[in-house]
């Protein structure tokens, strides 16, 4: 027992320092301009985002304590390991080391994985989301690591706000499959993850919801997608609006909408201080905006969100996570608040920081989009197989794995528009579960002999 206990600890801390391989290349963990931004949730005079939930920058800090963030992406990266490791005990017949070393080496080398477990941002944890949930499902996991997939859970779910609907769909997997107790367990992460978003807005934004602002958001992607430009052009100048005096003139880049500084968003009100600037002067109007939007165009709506879902499934690249832009006055300047000076000299000295990633990178990419075609055009196979051998825990992983990957598809896509780092953090699970599923052949299902079919329900605890 000991002696196996070890090789699982190895095997796992093993296969984290894999998946931290693009730090090591970079020389520091990866970041992106919103990673201050989480940085200073915990910061001794931090600013907190509007757009943000308290979770993910305590869950960092609860590793870095503003010393250094390597122990924070080693967190990250040995999360993922252990995950991997139970997925890879749930669909074999014995947890291998060499097995989930040669796993973990394959993503590393033909995925999008190692990158975004190195990568300090809430990315990172939607993919073990889904793990964590198939493994509730179908992993039949020991009282304490059942304990430890609902914390992780939960935590994911909490740590951005475009997680909590992907945890809904996913749970409807659960629903239809009949994994009752999985779906018991999801749904409490999910009232856990609820509670604590709206128990930290609450706390420190002053209001008691789960997105106090979020509508300024939507507004953005249907300003970009023409629907609420309409609205805005048929009701103004009689509604009085703020964006009135954008009527006609909107931005159809919802990231402009959002961010320029002399936009809608962040333009100086004529009643000046009674409204203030940014998204807390702006989200009542965007309510109402959005309210008389959707009901004069609904299906305009829904034509913009499966245009933008479908984009969404098609953007994968890499490239947006590896840049420089805006580093210096973003996380340059949160490490030189709070942060001792050898860690900011340790990040000025990164390839990224000096904007020679990309370059350095790119030799290692371009593997990604063939295999991920690979594992895509191989799903339904996958899934036709799995289906007539009668593998329940196959055929559960492959559900997780597809929903996961269209719903953070539908999320993120339809509500703030397509980006690359929001289609590629999940699209390596499709090349994940053709590993898996080869494996599974060559192992579970060969030793078995031919299995007679069965409902993927029939197995529910």
């Amino acid at each position: 027992m000991r002696r196996r206990t070890a090789h699982a600890a190895a095997a796992i801390a093993g296969g984290g320092a894999l998946l931290l391989w693009p730090a090591f290349l970079n020389g520091y963990p990866l970041v992106f301009s919103d990673t201050s931004a989480f940085l200073e949730q915990t910061a001794a005079a931090g600013l907190l985002a509007w757009d943000k939930p308290v979770v993910y920058g305590p869950l960092l800090h609860a590793f870095h304590w503003h010393l250094c963030l390597w122990p924070a992406a080693a967190a990250q990266a040995l999360l993922l390991s252990w995950l991997l490791w139970r997925t890879g005990r749930m669909l074999g017949r014995r947890a291998e080391a060499g097995a989930h070393l040669l796993l973990v080496a394959g993503l590393c080398t033909f995925t999008a994985a190692p990158w975004f477990a190195s990568l300090l941002m809430p990315d990172a944890l939607a993919p073990g989301l889904v793990l964590a949930v198939a493994l509730l499902g179908w992993g039949d996991p020991r009282p304490w690591e059942r304990a430890a997939l609902l914390l992780v859970a939960a935590l994911a779910a909490a740590a951005h706000l475009a997680h909590l609907p992907l945890l809904a769909a996913l749970l409807l997997v659960l629903a239809v499959a009949r994994r009752w107790r999985g779906l018991r367990d999801g749904t409490l992460a999910l009232g856990a993850a609820l509670a604590l978003v709206v128990a930290t807005n609450a706390a420190f934004h002053g209001r008691v919801a789960v997105s106090p602002y979020g509508a300024v958001f939507a507004l953005a992607r249907l300003v970009a997608d023409g629907p609420a430009a309409r609205t805005v052009e048929e009701r103004c100048p009689e509604a009085g609006w703020h964006l009135c005096r954008w009527a006609g003139r909107l931005q159809t880049d919802s990231d402009e909408f959002l961010w320029s500084p002399d936009g809608p968003v962040w333009a100086p009100r004529p009643d000046g201080a009674a409204s203030p600037r940014g998204p807390v002067g702006l989200a009542q109007e965007a309510e109402a905006i959005l309210r008389e939007t959707l009901a004069r165009e609904p299906c305009g709506v829904l034509r913009a969100a499966a245009a933008n879902t479908v984009r969404q499934l098609l953007t994968v690249q890499i490239g947006d996570t590896l840049g420089p832009q805006h580093l210096r006055e973003s996380v340059a300047r949160a490490l030189t608040r709070s942060f001792p000076a050898a860690e900011s000299r340790r990040f000025a000295a990164s390839l990224q920081f000096r904007g020679a990633l990309p370059a350095v990178a790119a030799p290692f990419l371009w593997p990604h989009l063939p295999v991920l075609l690979a594992g895509a055009l191989a799903l339904p196979l996958m899934f036709r197989r799995a289906w007539q051998g009668g593998d329940s825990a196959l055929l559960g992983f492959l559900l997780c794995a597809a929903v996961g990957v269209l719903a953070n598809a539908a999320v993120l896509g339809a509500l703030s528009g397509p980006h690359d780092r929001y289609g590629a953090r999940m699209a390596w699970l499709l090349p994940l579960a053709g590993l898996l599923a080869l494996r599974r052949r060559r192992g579970v299902i060969a030793a078995a002999g031919r299995p007679t079919p069965i409902a993927i329900g029939s197995a529910a605890l």
